[in-house]
């Protein structure tokens, strides 16, 4: 059994609480790794290393760190559903995965922390199983959106 609830609210909960307790405050941002020179803090066992992350920020003279969570919407499951519906190439597996994600609506699936050091974002994230499938059905839904099919144009063979 993963050590990850279902829904991280109360975990977001206790980070706000923690962070404040500590006189920092929180900037709303995504930190987008593929943009930035970021280091990643790995958890290891311990589902409480958000609180050495926050501590060392701290030690790091950090003033603020930057946090942001995502809930699930039905406006992004009902895009998500159409889109992998629509596709060319889905199966009934993957919508009817979609669908299922519908248990979760309202559930936080990810959060992400993190604060800058000579040049450096580090980044603490944590996420939920279904976040991770969520995420994996749009990575899939976006390729069968940009597969370009080979269809030749009869005006172009003349």
């Amino acid at each position: 059994m993963s050590p990850i609830p279902d829904d991280l609210t109360l975990l977001k909960d206790d980070m706000i609480a923690f962070i404040e307790g500590h006189g920092m405050r929180r900037f709303s941002a995504y930190v987008n790794a593929e943009e930035v020179q970021c280091v990643t803090w790995k958890t290891g066992n311990n589902p409480d290393s958000w609180k050495d992350f926050v501590e060392l920020a701290k030690a790091a003279d950090s003033s603020f760190l930057t946090m942001d969570s995502w809930v699930l919407e039905p406006p992004d499951l009902d895009d998500l559903a159409q889109r992998l519906g629509n596709a060319q190439y889905s199966n009934e597996e993957d919508v009817e995965e979609a669908r299922w994600l519908r248990t979760h609506l309202g559930k936080t699936g990810f959060i992400q922390l993190g604060w800058a050091y000579q040049g450096s974002m580090f980044l603490y994230e944590v996420a939920t199983g279904w976040y991770e499938n969520y995420q994996r059905l749009v990575d899939l839904a976006e390729d069968f959106g940009s597969i370009a099919l080979d269809e030749s144009d009869p005006d172009d063979e003349h």
